[in-house]
């Protein structure tokens, strides 16, 4: 089984920031790609950010600047340092990766969701 543990959502105020975490763990051979989406009230999810091979990544225009994806390798881990926070960021935050698992070949998991709300 492959689990995705996320953290580090919160109530920041606008200019303010947060670092979100995401844990993969279960029988993972390797990693294709991990990302964060998110979800505002009433609108579609949509990607924020996502990396690939370790180190190749892509952002959406909103984030471009301000937030920035990485990844520990070893951990099998995926965090996003979020800066300059806007009130338009307030979202529940997923956490997606594609996974190589055993002899199942590469499947796709989300995460349970972490909120973050910007808010003076």
């Amino acid at each position: 089984q492959v689990r995705l543990v996320e953290s580090g959502g919160g109530l920041v105020q606008p200019g303010g920031s947060l670092r979100l975490s995401c844990a993969a763990s279960g029988s993972i051979s390797s990693v294709n790609d991990m990302g964060w989406y998110r979800q505002a009230p009433g609108k579609e999810r949509e990607l924020v950010a996502i990396i690939a091979n370790g180190d190749i990544t892509n952002y959406a225009d909103s984030v471009k600047g301000r937030f920035t994806i990485s990844m520990d390798n070893a951990e099998n881990t995926v965090y996003l340092q979020m800066n300059s926070l806007k009130p338009e960021d307030t979202a529940v935050y997923y956490c997606n990766a594609d996974l190589v698992v055993g002899v199942f070949g590469a499947l796709n998991y989300w995460g349970k969701g972490t909120l973050v709300t910007v808010s003076s």
